[in-house]
């Protein structure tokens, strides 16, 4: 376990990297730059320029295969919540390095089509993260999950802005990786 904390002043991002491994039976049945099948429900498809899959051109991601790239703890308030929350969830750059990715440009989409395309480079260490959790309570549908992509405005003010709070997708469902 790797404890990690950010920040000056009033904002900090306290993140702690908890890493699992796939079981050895799990990578026996799957091939090189392959996902294995999910066991759970499927709650993000990641497609475009990838080149780690579980199918023929995405990966279909379940709570437990996102879960087992590192999870991080982010404290932050954020501008549709009361005060500082703790959440917990994978860094975008995490998700991204894990599946390969190559593009320029990110499409995130929503549960409901809301749909924003970010800058690829936006995926930094310490920056966006698809929280599953806030305050100890996994995040449903009706509480902008089941993953909500926040950035850590409290650590670094520069993201408090429109922009960001646009980017800021809850119930998300998909992200393209575009050229």
């Amino acid at each position: 376990m790797r404890v990690l904390t950010w920040g000056s002043g009033m904002g900090w991002v306290r993140a702690t990297v908890l890493a699992w491994s796939l079981t050895g039976a799990a990578m026996a049945q799957t091939a090189p730059g392959a996902l294995p099948a999910p066991t759970g429900q499927v709650i993000l498809t990641v497609r475009g320029v990838i080149s780690v899959t579980n199918g023929n051109t995405e990966a279909a991601l379940d709570r437990a295969m996102i879960e087992a790239m590192g999870v991080v703890t982010v404290h932050t308030g954020t501008i549709w919540t009361d005060g500082t929350s703790e959440f917990q969830g994978v860094e975008l750059s995490r998700l991204l390095a894990h599946l390969g990715a190559d593009g320029t440009t990110l499409r995130l989409t929503a549960l409901n089509d809301y749909a924003v395309d970010i800058p690829a480079t936006e995926a930094v260490e310490g920056g966006p993260v698809l929280a599953f959790r806030m305050d100890g309570k996994d995040l449903s549908p009706r509480d902008k999950g089941p993953l909500w992509m926040i950035y850590p405005y409290d650590v670094n003010t520069a993201y408090k802005n429109e922009v960001s709070y646009s980017r800021s997708v809850w119930q998300l469902s998909s992200i393209e990786v575009l050229d």
